[in-house]
């Protein structure tokens, strides 16, 4: 039984890999479809919906599928699912040239990725986004703002700009281990584990 809840949760990873390899992928299509459609469930059908349109050759149809898990998603309570259906959205939006429809999506897989720190995503995601020809960065959620004192969200700033410990703290007249100090308590807010990612959020 164990064995066969394994099958089912990893089919939609087998169908994506199969569609990159250029592989068939009816049978874990048919095993998720079946599991997918009994549970009724709106993350699983939304799932279903995107692995579906992966294998569509036709645009029209596979459109129609991934607008359908857009649809389904929402509310659902499923983030990682929501971000991986909209990341192979605005791929094969930017594959079929329709740049402007790709945007939106791949930003929101970004922003979500990037939220809950799947760096390996986030970084997929923002490359997609760039071939769009958007080089912007994701805007950190205010209310993630709002969470950092007034001194935390001057220094992420300075430190999202490459300046060191020591040059924030000559800028604030603090010392480097207080700057280091508040960083240290600011990077778990904003859901980061190092400077360089501070330098992907938009702390505007």
């Amino acid at each position: 039984m164990r064995h066969q809840i394994q099958a089912v949760y990893f089919a939609p990873d087998q169908i994506e890999a199969a569609v990159r390899l250029g592989l068939p992928a009816c049978e874990p299509l048919r095993r998720f479809e079946e599991w997918a459609t009994a549970s009724g469930q709106d993350w699983a059908l939304a799932v279903l919906h995107r692995c579906r349109a992966l294998l569509e050759t036709d645009w029209e149809r596979a459109h129609e599928d991934f607008g359908a898990a857009v649809r389904l998603h929402a509310g659902s309570g499923r983030p990682w699912e929501a971000a991986r259906t909209r990341l192979a959205f605005g791929e094969r939006l930017r594959r079929e040239r329709d740049k402007g429809s790709a945007r939106p999506h791949l930003r929101a897989a970004w922003e979500t990725f990037e939220r809950l720190g799947a760096r390996p995503w986030a970084e997929r995601a923002r490359t997609e986004l760039r071939a769009t020809g958007d080089t912007s960065s994701p805007a950190a959620p205010a209310e993630v703002l709002s969470a950092l004192s007034p001194q935390e969200l001057q220094i992420v700033r300075l430190a999202a700009k490459g300046l060191t410990n020591r040059e924030i703290g000559a800028q604030l007249f603090l010392s480097p281990k207080t700057v280091s100090y508040h960083l240290y308590r600011a990077f778990p807010k904003l859901n980061v584990a190092s400077r360089a990612q501070l330098a992907g959020l938009d702390l505007s």
